[in-house]
């Protein structure tokens, strides 16, 4: 136990990179991204304002209507309109076109900048086409292979030649090669990595994803060599920081599945929880890590479905998109409006306010579902207090209309944990005509 005390406490003092020296401060970095994604903010406010856009991407008619308010070229719309997609300006849902949060945020929050322009840095690979001559799998291989070459930018703290960097970028898919175990058992060796038939592919790749990064800000090309911009020296330190993060898992749960993180986390009191999700999730991407989450609430466990929420609180708003969409999930609904109105900016003492009664009973009796299953009885009746309903009667006839699956199973328990006689029998003859469809 204190071998494996000390290593807990070596993941947990493992001190976080620091920004590179000469990093601007936030304002100048965000004044910067700001730049970069000016003509898709202008495009994102004017499609907010445009009812009639229909589904993405833009049709001709609202392209040339685009064009024409904003004075841009027909192939600067539909450059803006994917990076406002991207960098989370404007969201779609259905056939309407909305803010994203970003959007809102644009003019006074920095950091919703930043995230903005790292969303967009993040896809690079979307921005700047690759190669039609070239097979997917090389694609995929280069993109894999990108984040070494940008580590190597951000050490060399100055201009690096792109044979320095086509040499490192052939190492490194030979790397990953090795690593999926590709050569089969007994072939012939390949012709070393710098030979004809691998260095042509590698290079023309290595020359499209240096543009895919400089198309997004991130660095810049001049005579045969390139150069990390500031903001693309910040963007490597931010997935630098988010590594040592998730080295520092205080119960080591971050190569676990979402499910068995959040039953590792069920046993933490709220601190440690919290800790513990942001370092689940500085390990994976935000869309990856929100849709797994949302998978374990989907499931049968209430009590995995409200830690599930704890973590997506820890998302925070780019987790917002997702959860609107959540909240059409019966489900789901409660846990989402709760969700939307603490991120609204309501107390969530107050955040309850925004469900019907009939919705407030479904979440008591999930929640009592999830104190039945893993809490002690005397918590269950704890829980009666927590009821909108004044009375045990009235709450009793308002769990029997709202549908929930596991009816039957809470008032069960709660009939065996009251400890009033008479009230244990009405519970129980409660559960009985649930069971039996009963009046």
């Amino acid at each position: 136990m204190a071998t494996a005390g000390r290593a807990v406490t070596a993941r947990r003092t493992r001190p976080a990179p620091r920004p590179p020296e000469g990093t601007p401060a936030p304002a100048e970095l965000a004044r910067q991204a700001r730049a970069v994604l000016a003509d898709a903010a202008r495009i994102a406010r004017w499609a907010a304002a445009d009812h009639d856009l229909g589904t993405t991407p833009l049709g001709v008619g609202a392209q040339e209507r685009a064009a024409a308010a904003l004075g841009l070229t027909m192939d600067g719309v539909r450059a803006g309109w994917d990076r406002a997609r991207l960098a989370g300006l404007v969201e779609l849902h259905g056939d309407t076109v909305r803010p994203g949060w970003r959007l809102r945020a644009w003019d006074r929050d920095d950091m919703a900048v930043l995230r903005g322009w790292v969303a967009l840095f993040d896809a690079w690979s979307l921005i700047h086409p690759a190669p039609g001559d070239v097979a997917p799998a090389a694609v995929a291989e280069v993109v894999e292979a990108v984040p070494q070459v940008l580590s190597l930018l951000q050490l060399s703290a100055g201009p690096v030649l792109t044979p320095a960097l086509l040499d490192l970028l052939q190492q490194r898919v030979a790397e990953l090669r090795e690593e999926r175990c590709e050569v089969p058992y007994g072939a012939p060796p390949e012709p070393p990595t710098g030979s004809g038939t691998e260095e042509a592919p590698v290079a023309a790749l290595l020359d499209w994803a240096l543009e895919g990064l400089s198309a997004v800000g991130a660095l810049t090309l001049e005579h045969g060599q390139a150069t990390l911009t500031p903001l693309g020296n910040w963007a490597v330190w931010v997935k630098l920081e988010q590594i040592c993060v998730a080295a520092q898992s205080p119960a080591g749960n971050i190569e676990q599945s979402a499910e068995d993180m959040l039953r590792g986390c069920a046993r933490l009191t709220p601190g440690p929880a919290r800790a513990e999700y942001r370092a689940w999730l500085a390990a994976r991407t935000v869309s990856s890590a929100v849709g797994e989450l949302l998978t374990v609430a989907r499931g049968e466990d209430a009590l995995l479905r409200g830690l599930a929420f704890e973590a997506l609180r820890v998302v925070g708003a780019p987790a917002e998109t997702e959860i609107r969409a959540a909240a059409a999930e019966p489900s789901l609904r409660p846990y989402a409006l709760l969700w939307l109105a603490e991120h609204e900016g309501a107390d969530p003492e107050d955040a309850a306010d925004v469900l019907t009664r009939e919705e407030a009973t479904w979440l008591w009796v999930d929640t009592a579902a999830a104190v039945a299953d893993h809490g002690e009885p005397q918590l269950l009746l704890r829980h009666l207090d927590s009821a909108v309903q004044g009375t045990v009667p009235a709450l009793l006839e308002a769990v029997r209309a709202g549908g929930h699956p596991r009816t039957v199973q809470v008032l069960v328990a709660l009939a065996a944990a009251h400890p009033d006689p008479a009230l244990a029998k009405a519970v129980r003859r409660a559960a009985f005509q649930v069971h039996t469809g009963g009046v």
